[in-house]
Protein backbone atom coordinates (compact mmCIF):
# COMPACT_ATOMS: atom_id res chain seq x y z
CA UNK A 1 0.00 0.00 0.00
CA UNK A 2 1.48 3.44 -0.77
CA UNK A 3 2.46 5.67 2.16
CA UNK A 4 -0.08 8.71 1.98
CA UNK A 5 1.68 11.72 0.98
CA UNK A 6 2.70 15.18 3.84
CA UNK A 7 2.82 17.62 1.33
CA UNK A 8 -0.34 18.65 2.06
CA UNK A 9 -3.13 18.66 5.38
CA UNK A 10 -6.59 19.43 4.48
CA UNK A 11 -8.63 20.31 7.22
CA UNK A 12 -11.99 20.58 7.49
CA UNK A 13 -14.20 22.08 10.23
CA UNK A 14 -17.39 21.56 11.00
CA UNK A 15 -19.86 23.25 13.15
CA UNK A 16 -22.89 23.55 11.87
CA UNK A 17 -22.15 26.19 9.72
CA UNK A 18 -20.54 26.08 6.23
CA UNK A 19 -17.77 23.99 5.81
CA UNK A 20 -14.46 25.81 5.74
CA UNK A 21 -11.33 24.55 4.45
CA UNK A 22 -7.67 25.37 5.79
CA UNK A 23 -4.71 24.25 3.76
CA UNK A 24 -1.65 23.86 5.72
CA UNK A 25 1.32 23.97 3.21
CA UNK A 26 4.90 21.61 4.88
CA UNK A 27 7.60 23.23 4.47
CA UNK A 28 10.06 21.55 2.14
CA UNK A 29 13.17 23.06 3.80
CA UNK A 30 13.98 23.85 7.23
CA UNK A 31 12.89 27.15 8.01
CA UNK A 32 14.73 30.01 11.10
CA UNK A 33 11.55 30.97 12.96
CA UNK A 34 11.17 33.92 15.23
CA UNK A 35 12.67 32.79 19.22
CA UNK A 36 13.12 34.40 22.55
CA UNK A 37 15.92 37.02 22.46
CA UNK A 38 18.68 36.87 25.24
CA UNK A 39 19.40 40.49 26.97
CA UNK A 40 22.22 41.87 28.56
CA UNK A 41 25.61 39.73 28.89
CA UNK A 42 25.90 37.65 31.88
CA UNK A 43 28.89 35.99 33.24
CA UNK A 44 29.90 33.08 35.32
CA UNK A 45 31.49 34.18 38.37
CA UNK A 46 31.13 30.44 40.30
CA UNK A 47 29.15 26.85 40.13
CA UNK A 48 28.71 24.93 42.94
CA UNK A 49 28.00 21.05 42.77
CA UNK A 50 27.18 20.24 46.40
CA UNK A 51 24.19 21.98 47.92
CA UNK A 52 22.28 25.01 46.47
CA UNK A 53 23.01 28.28 47.70
CA UNK A 54 20.52 31.38 48.24
CA UNK A 55 22.26 34.31 49.41
CA UNK A 56 25.09 36.44 47.95
CA UNK A 57 26.94 39.60 49.37
CA UNK A 58 30.24 41.05 48.39
CA UNK A 59 32.89 43.23 50.48
CA UNK A 60 34.32 46.72 49.76
CA UNK A 61 37.87 44.68 49.05
CA UNK A 62 35.11 42.42 46.65
CA UNK A 63 35.44 38.75 48.46
CA UNK A 64 32.58 37.01 47.79
CA UNK A 65 29.87 35.22 50.51
CA UNK A 66 27.18 32.61 49.67
CA UNK A 67 25.03 30.80 52.19
CA UNK A 68 23.50 27.28 51.44
CA UNK A 69 20.62 27.08 53.93
CA UNK A 70 19.64 23.77 56.00
CA UNK A 71 17.05 22.34 53.39
CA UNK A 72 17.17 19.06 53.06
CA UNK A 73 20.43 18.71 50.94
CA UNK A 74 23.81 17.60 52.78
CA UNK A 75 25.28 20.58 53.90
CA UNK A 76 28.48 20.36 55.50
CA UNK A 77 28.78 24.04 56.04
CA UNK A 78 25.88 26.92 55.45
CA UNK A 79 28.23 30.13 55.38
CA UNK A 80 31.08 30.18 52.62
CA UNK A 81 33.75 32.67 51.02
CA UNK A 82 34.30 32.30 47.31
CA UNK A 83 38.00 31.44 46.87
CA UNK A 84 39.53 30.81 43.56
CA UNK A 85 35.70 29.33 42.27
CA UNK A 86 35.58 27.40 45.42
CA UNK A 87 33.06 27.64 48.37
CA UNK A 88 35.60 27.51 51.72
CA UNK A 89 33.58 27.20 55.36
CA UNK A 90 33.53 30.61 56.96
CA UNK A 91 34.76 31.91 59.47
CA UNK A 92 35.66 28.65 59.95
CA UNK A 93 34.22 24.61 59.94
CA UNK A 94 33.82 24.59 63.53
CA UNK A 95 30.86 27.42 64.07
CA UNK A 96 29.18 25.87 60.53
CA UNK A 97 29.57 22.36 62.52
CA UNK A 98 25.78 22.61 63.79
CA UNK A 99 25.62 19.51 65.72
CA UNK A 100 21.56 18.88 65.12
CA UNK A 101 23.23 18.24 61.55
CA UNK A 102 24.14 15.16 62.53
CA UNK A 103 20.91 14.06 64.62
CA UNK A 104 18.50 11.75 63.45
CA UNK A 105 16.08 14.73 63.37
CA UNK A 106 17.43 18.30 63.11
CA UNK A 107 14.14 19.86 63.37
CA UNK A 108 13.80 18.14 66.80
CA UNK A 109 17.63 19.27 68.12
CA UNK A 110 16.93 21.45 71.85
CA UNK A 111 20.07 22.20 73.05
CA UNK A 112 20.06 25.84 73.24
CA UNK A 113 23.76 26.87 73.87
CA UNK A 114 24.49 24.83 71.06
CA UNK A 115 22.00 26.57 68.64
CA UNK A 116 23.07 29.94 70.10
CA UNK A 117 26.59 29.29 68.77
CA UNK A 118 26.48 27.60 65.45
CA UNK A 119 24.82 28.52 62.46
CA UNK A 120 21.66 26.17 62.02
CA UNK A 121 20.61 27.21 58.49
CA UNK A 122 21.57 30.47 57.29
CA UNK A 123 19.11 32.00 54.63
CA UNK A 124 20.91 35.36 53.76
CA UNK A 125 24.19 37.12 54.08
CA UNK A 126 25.20 40.99 54.05
CA UNK A 127 28.09 42.97 53.82
CA UNK A 128 26.52 46.11 55.97
CA UNK A 129 28.11 49.78 55.43
CA UNK A 130 30.77 49.59 57.69
CA UNK A 131 31.95 46.07 56.02
CA UNK A 132 31.32 43.77 58.63
CA UNK A 133 29.91 40.58 57.46
CA UNK A 134 26.12 39.92 59.19
CA UNK A 135 24.74 36.32 59.08
CA UNK A 136 21.07 35.93 59.45
CA UNK A 137 20.38 32.45 60.52
CA UNK A 138 16.62 31.13 60.36
CA UNK A 139 17.32 28.65 63.18
CA UNK A 140 14.97 27.10 61.23
CA UNK A 141 16.33 23.39 59.73
CA UNK A 142 14.35 21.59 57.11
CA UNK A 143 12.15 24.75 56.37
CA UNK A 144 10.54 23.45 59.63
CA UNK A 145 9.92 25.18 62.62
CA UNK A 146 12.65 27.75 64.68
CA UNK A 147 14.91 25.62 67.47
CA UNK A 148 15.78 27.13 70.44
CA UNK A 149 17.82 29.90 70.01
CA UNK A 150 18.49 29.04 66.53
CA UNK A 151 17.11 32.83 64.93
CA UNK A 152 20.08 35.17 65.21
CA UNK A 153 21.62 37.62 63.84
CA UNK A 154 25.52 37.54 63.45
CA UNK A 155 28.30 40.10 62.82
CA UNK A 156 31.58 38.78 61.51
CA UNK A 157 34.87 41.55 61.37
CA UNK A 158 36.84 41.17 58.05
CA UNK A 159 39.53 42.04 58.75
CA UNK A 160 39.84 39.31 61.59
CA UNK A 161 37.38 36.96 60.40
CA UNK A 162 35.91 36.66 64.23
CA UNK A 163 32.83 37.18 65.37
CA UNK A 164 32.35 39.84 67.20
CA UNK A 165 28.32 40.32 68.01
CA UNK A 166 25.40 37.69 68.37
CA UNK A 167 21.53 38.71 68.66
CA UNK A 168 19.35 36.40 69.43
CA UNK A 169 15.97 36.73 68.76
CA UNK A 170 13.65 35.53 71.30
CA UNK A 171 10.18 33.87 70.43
CA UNK A 172 8.51 37.28 70.98
CA UNK A 173 10.06 38.12 67.74
CA UNK A 174 11.31 35.15 66.06
CA UNK A 175 8.55 32.56 67.09
CA UNK A 176 9.13 28.63 65.92
CA UNK A 177 6.97 29.59 62.93
CA UNK A 178 8.58 32.82 61.62
CA UNK A 179 11.55 32.61 59.14
CA UNK A 180 13.95 35.05 58.75
CA UNK A 181 14.38 35.75 55.21
CA UNK A 182 16.16 39.12 53.76
CA UNK A 183 17.57 41.99 55.69
CA UNK A 184 19.30 45.36 55.24
CA UNK A 185 21.21 48.28 57.44
CA UNK A 186 21.29 51.66 58.41
CA UNK A 187 24.02 52.62 60.16
CA UNK A 188 22.92 56.26 60.58
CA UNK A 189 20.69 55.54 63.08
CA UNK A 190 19.39 53.56 66.49
CA UNK A 191 20.73 54.10 69.99
CA UNK A 192 24.37 54.91 70.80
CA UNK A 193 27.16 52.39 70.26
CA UNK A 194 28.11 50.06 72.96
CA UNK A 195 32.03 48.82 73.99
CA UNK A 196 31.62 47.12 70.87
CA UNK A 197 31.27 49.93 68.71
CA UNK A 198 28.43 48.59 66.87
CA UNK A 199 25.40 50.90 65.95
CA UNK A 200 22.68 51.12 63.68
CA UNK A 201 19.68 49.17 62.44
CA UNK A 202 18.81 46.08 60.52
CA UNK A 203 15.00 45.88 58.60
CA UNK A 204 13.87 42.24 58.03
CA UNK A 205 12.01 40.19 56.43
CA UNK A 206 10.11 37.51 58.05
CA UNK A 207 8.58 35.63 55.02
CA UNK A 208 6.71 33.31 57.48
CA UNK A 209 3.62 30.81 55.87
CA UNK A 210 2.14 29.39 58.86
CA UNK A 211 2.45 32.65 61.65
CA UNK A 212 2.48 36.61 61.10
CA UNK A 213 4.38 37.33 58.25
CA UNK A 214 5.83 41.10 58.40
CA UNK A 215 8.85 42.64 59.16
CA UNK A 216 11.81 42.50 62.57
CA UNK A 217 13.48 45.69 63.26
CA UNK A 218 16.22 45.64 65.43
CA UNK A 219 18.80 48.15 67.24
CA UNK A 220 22.02 46.98 66.46
CA UNK A 221 23.71 48.05 69.60
CA UNK A 222 21.03 47.27 72.36
CA UNK A 223 20.04 43.80 70.39
CA UNK A 224 16.39 44.82 70.77
CA UNK A 225 14.30 44.19 68.34
CA UNK A 226 10.33 45.04 67.39
CA UNK A 227 7.20 43.71 64.90
CA UNK A 228 6.09 45.65 62.34
CA UNK A 229 3.07 45.48 59.41
CA UNK A 230 2.45 41.76 60.48
CA UNK A 231 -0.49 40.46 58.36
CA UNK A 232 -1.28 43.34 56.46
CA UNK A 233 -1.73 43.16 52.89
CA UNK A 234 0.92 44.17 51.48
CA UNK A 235 3.57 41.18 53.23
CA UNK A 236 1.29 38.58 52.12
CA UNK A 237 0.62 36.59 49.18
CA UNK A 238 -1.85 38.14 46.60
CA UNK A 239 -4.74 35.72 46.68
CA UNK A 240 -5.07 33.35 43.71
CA UNK A 241 -1.54 34.07 42.77
CA UNK A 242 0.04 30.90 40.26
CA UNK A 243 4.09 30.98 40.30
CA UNK A 244 5.43 30.06 37.44
CA UNK A 245 8.97 29.21 36.41
CA UNK A 246 10.18 27.99 32.77
CA UNK A 247 6.53 28.40 31.32
CA UNK A 248 5.47 25.61 34.10
CA UNK A 249 2.95 26.43 37.18
CA UNK A 250 4.74 25.92 40.23
CA UNK A 251 2.90 23.51 43.20
CA UNK A 252 3.85 21.94 46.42
CA UNK A 253 2.63 18.38 46.22
CA UNK A 254 3.36 17.23 49.92
CA UNK A 255 3.09 13.77 51.02
CA UNK A 256 -0.59 12.87 52.12
CA UNK A 257 -1.69 16.86 51.71
CA UNK A 258 -3.55 18.17 48.40
CA UNK A 259 -1.58 19.64 45.77
CA UNK A 260 -1.40 23.70 46.11
CA UNK A 261 0.02 26.52 44.27
CA UNK A 262 3.73 26.96 46.15
CA UNK A 263 3.20 30.74 48.22
CA UNK A 264 5.32 32.51 49.60
CA UNK A 265 5.17 35.44 51.63
CA UNK A 266 6.92 38.73 52.67
CA UNK A 267 10.10 38.14 51.42
CA UNK A 268 12.84 40.59 48.79
CA UNK A 269 13.90 43.76 50.49
CA UNK A 270 16.08 46.86 49.11
CA UNK A 271 16.54 49.90 51.14
CA UNK A 272 16.59 53.35 49.71
CA UNK A 273 19.70 55.51 48.32
CA UNK A 274 19.17 57.79 50.63
CA UNK A 275 17.69 55.33 53.61
CA UNK A 276 14.44 57.31 53.97
CA UNK A 277 12.93 54.26 52.33
CA UNK A 278 12.33 50.72 52.19
CA UNK A 279 11.50 48.84 49.08
CA UNK A 280 9.96 44.97 49.31
CA UNK A 281 7.72 42.25 48.32
CA UNK A 282 5.96 38.92 48.67
CA UNK A 283 7.05 36.34 46.19
CA UNK A 284 4.40 35.65 45.46
CA UNK A 285 3.07 39.38 44.09
CA UNK A 286 2.92 41.28 41.29
CA UNK A 287 3.91 44.66 42.72
CA UNK A 288 6.84 46.45 44.80
CA UNK A 289 5.60 48.40 47.87
CA UNK A 290 7.57 51.25 49.98
CA UNK A 291 7.44 52.23 53.24
CA UNK A 292 8.96 54.77 55.02
CA UNK A 293 11.98 53.56 57.28
CA UNK A 294 10.89 55.92 60.22
CA UNK A 295 7.53 54.59 60.23
CA UNK A 296 9.32 50.72 60.54
CA UNK A 297 11.55 52.33 63.75
CA UNK A 298 8.79 54.34 65.66
CA UNK A 299 8.22 51.86 68.20
CA UNK A 300 5.08 54.09 69.41
CA UNK A 301 3.21 54.01 65.81
CA UNK A 302 0.16 52.29 65.88
CA UNK A 303 -0.17 48.94 63.62
CA UNK A 304 -3.07 51.11 61.67
CA UNK A 305 -0.86 54.24 61.68
CA UNK A 306 2.15 52.30 60.21
CA UNK A 307 0.10 50.28 57.06
CA UNK A 308 -1.14 53.59 56.35
CA UNK A 309 2.38 54.86 55.45
CA UNK A 310 2.43 51.72 52.92
CA UNK A 311 2.73 52.86 49.26
CA UNK A 312 2.50 51.39 45.99
CA UNK A 313 5.58 51.85 43.80
CA UNK A 314 5.05 49.74 40.91
CA UNK A 315 3.57 46.32 39.40
CA UNK A 316 5.74 44.26 38.15
CA UNK A 317 7.01 40.31 37.26
CA UNK A 318 7.13 38.57 40.88
CA UNK A 319 10.21 38.27 42.49
CA UNK A 320 12.56 36.78 44.96
CA UNK A 321 15.58 39.16 45.51
CA UNK A 322 15.82 43.08 45.59
CA UNK A 323 19.00 45.06 45.73
CA UNK A 324 19.23 48.78 45.10
CA UNK A 325 22.09 51.21 44.46
CA UNK A 326 23.15 54.83 44.69
CA UNK A 327 21.31 55.99 41.98
CA UNK A 328 18.01 55.21 43.39
CA UNK A 329 17.49 52.47 40.78
CA UNK A 330 16.09 49.29 42.25
CA UNK A 331 16.85 45.64 40.99
CA UNK A 332 14.26 42.58 41.27
CA UNK A 333 14.91 39.14 39.89
CA UNK A 334 12.05 38.01 37.99
CA UNK A 335 12.01 33.98 38.01
CA UNK A 336 9.17 33.44 35.89
CA UNK A 337 11.30 34.93 33.15
CA UNK A 338 14.68 33.96 34.01
CA UNK A 339 15.50 37.57 34.03
CA UNK A 340 16.62 40.26 36.48
CA UNK A 341 14.15 43.84 36.06
CA UNK A 342 15.63 47.45 36.37
CA UNK A 343 13.12 49.74 38.59
CA UNK A 344 13.95 53.63 38.29
CA UNK A 345 12.23 57.66 38.10
CA UNK A 346 11.56 58.27 34.72
CA UNK A 347 9.09 61.53 34.29
CA UNK A 348 7.77 60.22 30.29
CA UNK A 349 6.20 57.18 32.77
CA UNK A 350 2.27 57.87 34.30
CA UNK A 351 3.24 57.42 37.37
CA UNK A 352 7.03 58.38 37.17
CA UNK A 353 8.41 54.93 37.13
CA UNK A 354 9.96 53.16 34.33
CA UNK A 355 10.32 49.25 34.25
CA UNK A 356 12.96 47.78 32.08
CA UNK A 357 14.54 44.41 31.28
CA UNK A 358 18.44 44.50 32.58
CA UNK A 359 18.88 40.69 32.21
CA UNK A 360 17.18 38.16 30.50
CA UNK A 361 18.92 34.64 30.09
CA UNK A 362 18.21 30.96 29.73
CA UNK A 363 20.62 29.83 32.18
CA UNK A 364 19.14 32.17 34.79
CA UNK A 365 16.68 29.61 36.50
CA UNK A 366 15.28 31.46 39.34
CA UNK A 367 17.49 34.08 39.91
CA UNK A 368 17.33 34.55 43.82
CA UNK A 369 19.63 36.94 45.94
CA UNK A 370 21.38 40.22 44.44
CA UNK A 371 24.52 41.89 45.68
CA UNK A 372 25.64 45.22 44.10
CA UNK A 373 30.03 45.37 44.24
CA UNK A 374 31.95 48.79 44.79
CA UNK A 375 33.47 47.89 41.03
CA UNK A 376 30.42 47.57 39.64
CA UNK A 377 29.07 44.73 39.28
CA UNK A 378 25.38 42.93 39.91
CA UNK A 379 25.91 39.37 41.73
CA UNK A 380 23.10 36.62 41.20
CA UNK A 381 22.70 33.39 42.53
CA UNK A 382 20.82 31.13 40.32
CA UNK A 383 19.47 28.29 42.34
CA UNK A 384 16.85 26.20 40.30
CA UNK A 385 14.64 27.04 44.03
CA UNK A 386 11.28 25.38 42.07
CA UNK A 387 12.81 21.98 41.09
CA UNK A 388 13.37 21.25 44.59
CA UNK A 389 11.32 17.39 45.13
CA UNK A 390 8.69 19.02 47.67
CA UNK A 391 7.37 20.41 44.14
CA UNK A 392 7.43 17.64 42.03
CA UNK A 393 6.23 14.81 44.06
CA UNK A 394 9.34 14.00 45.69
CA UNK A 395 11.49 14.17 42.50
CA UNK A 396 14.91 16.34 43.14
CA UNK A 397 14.58 17.76 39.43
CA UNK A 398 17.31 19.98 40.14
CA UNK A 399 20.35 20.32 38.01
CA UNK A 400 24.10 20.72 39.09
CA UNK A 401 26.24 22.98 39.00
CA UNK A 402 24.20 25.60 40.44
CA UNK A 403 25.42 29.25 39.78
CA UNK A 404 26.72 32.47 40.50
CA UNK A 405 26.82 35.06 37.57
CA UNK A 406 27.48 38.58 37.47
CA UNK A 407 27.10 41.55 34.98
CA UNK A 408 28.50 44.67 34.96
CA UNK A 409 26.20 47.76 35.26
CA UNK A 410 28.75 50.46 36.76
CA UNK A 411 26.52 51.66 39.58
CA UNK A 412 27.67 52.03 43.37
CA UNK A 413 26.26 50.14 45.99
CA UNK A 414 24.88 52.43 49.34
CA UNK A 415 26.56 53.05 52.15
CA UNK A 416 24.42 54.55 54.68
CA UNK A 417 26.81 54.71 57.84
Amino acid sequence: MARPRLHKTLLTLSLGFPSVAFTIAAHSQTQALPHDTAIGRLEIFATFNGPMPTGVTVSRANRVFVNFPRWGDDVPFTVAEVVHGKPVAYPDAVVNDWPGRKSGDPTQYKDQTQNENHFVSVQSVVVDPANRLWILDTGSPLLKNAVPGGPKLVAIDLATNKIIKRILLPPSIASPTSYMNDVRFDLRVGSPAGSDGIRGIAYITDSSEKGPTGFVIVDLATGQAWRKLDETASVKPEPGFVMFAEGRPLYKTEPGQPIKPGVFANDSLAISADGSGLFYCPVSATKLYSIPTAALRDRNLTPEATAAQVALVTGKESSDGLESDAAGNVYSTAPASGSILKIGANPNFANGIEVTTLVHDPRLLWPDTMSLSDDGYLYVTANQLYNQPAMHSGKDLRQKPYVLFRIKIGEKPIRLQ
